[in-house]
């Protein structure tokens, strides 16, 4: 999560970051990662957080959190600014794909001030669902991915260079998994000449927003590995700079290939399934399989696909063109908001009158109840925490990450027998 508020006119918007505490609280790395810097950094309970929004002024609020996250701040925050003319405004969206869970994640999402989707296409599915169940659908607001940009791709790099962007749960099984790597090695053995990356998302011991139970880091340790084969972390924009084929079963990373004009395949090998997420792609012109790339095959993608997608805008994948202008909408609409004399509540779409089954209990995950408000015993310390406190923390964490990487699938395994 994250607030801007006002220093001055010179100095420009101050930025201070809120991160969640919990079992995807990103590491120093992850953050390092991203490339934005906030002028101060905090890790919060939901409740702390909620304290800090009704203690400490801001101009805008963005929640990029899961969906039940997003539910549990909006009614939180509702909460803490009852009765107020100004508040911050209030944004949040996808930062990816929305493939799956359509309606769930939209609807939790529901009550921001701006939902900004990626594209066109989202922004039509955003508001047919809010408008199918009778609600507001003026906060959906089109962008486009914030990290698209780069250098357009001109021509083979030397080394040819083929890169894998792996995702935490996208195949899950150990078979799926397995044979994915295998495919990328043999094709590694197919080409000694090329180099042959594996994009990992995260390290061992770290977590993103889906679990990953069986990483990679792994698999491949088991496997007797071609020279011209590598696992890589960092930026994915990096990598892009030296890829001459992008490969992935859903990837966001897709996406980014595609905008910079980088040859870029979405795989059919474990099937075309809502489940892998690369239905996604139907129309892309994009899907194929390990086979056909083996043997050749380069994908040419569908330019109205594309466009759709808010990539390649303007034809300009360095960000000129259309792209360049994909947030004005926003920004306008945000500048607006923050100069009305007075804001109104926030007002969800899920209440305890519309979902009397369902809200109680995403709130009360991040110990708030049915009102928005802290549950008693809730956790909220006035204090950072002392060393030892961290230390626990830390290997609380460890241990939980031990038991969904490790423990979890052993146990899984002994069910099947």
């Amino acid at each position: 999560m994250e607030t801007a508020s006002r220093d001055d006119a010179q100095a420009g918007p101050a930025l201070s970051g809120f991160l969640l505490r919990g079992r995807a609280t990103p590491t120093p790395r992850q953050l390092e990662e991203v490339g934005v810097r906030a002028d101060s950094l905090r890790e919060v309970t939901a409740v702390e957080f909620l304290r800090a929004m009704a203690e400490e002024e801001y101009d805008v609020v963005v929640i990029a959190l899961v969906g039940g996250g997003v539910q549990a701040m909006l009614h939180g925050l509702g909460r803490v600014w009852e009765g107020r003319e100004k508040r911050p405004v209030v944004v949040t969206g996808y930062v990816g794909v929305v493939y799956e869970k359509l309606a769930d994640g939209l609807l939790l999402r529901h009550g921001a001030d701006l939902v900004l989707a990626n594209s066109r296409q989202d922004a039509d599915r955003f508001r047919a669902v809010y408008e199918g169940v009778g609600a507001d659908a003026s906060s959906v607001t089109e962008v486009a991915l914030p990290f698209l940009g780069g250098d357009p791709y001109t021509g083979e790099h030397d080394p040819y260079t083929v890169v894998f962007a792996a995702q935490p749960s996208v195949p899950d099984s150990r078979k799926d998994r397995t044979y994915l790597l295998e495919r990328l090695v043999r094709h590694a053995r197919m080409y000694p000449d090329r180099e042959v990356l594996l994009k990992l998302r995260s390290k061992p011991g770290e977590h993103t927003t889906h679990i990953e139970e069986l990483p990679y880091q792994k698999l491949a340790q088991r496997s007797d590995l071609p020279p011209n084969f590598r696992l890589v972390y960092g930026h994915m924009g990096e990598v892009l700079d030296r890829t001459d084929l992008l490969v992935t079963v859903s990837s966001t990373a897709a996406l980014e290939s595609l905008h910079r004009r980088i040859p870029t395949v979405v795989l059919t090998d474990l099937g075309i399934r809502e489940v892998l997420g690369n239905h996604h792609f139907v129309g892309s012109g994009c899907l194929a399989s390990w086979d056909q790339l083996d043997a050749g095959h380069r994908p040419a993608p569908d330019e109205e696909w594309v466009a759709r997608q808010g990539v390649a805008a303007g034809g300009s994948p360095s960000g000129g063109g259309s792209y360049a202008h994909a947030f004005d909408a926003a920004r306008e609409r945000i500048a607006k908001l923050l100069a009305a004399s007075e804001l109104p509540p926030l007002t969800p779409y899920y209440t305890p009158a519309t979902a009397p089954g369902y809200l109680p209990g995403i709130l009360a995950r991040h110990h708030l109840g049915p009102d928005g408000s802290p549950l008693p015993g809730a956790p909220a310390a006035d204090r950072e925490p002392g060393p030892v406190r961290q230390i626990v923390r830390r290997a609380a964490r460890g241990a939980y990450r031990h038991g969904v990487q490790r423990v979890a699938p052993v146990i899984r395994r002994m069910g099947e027998l």
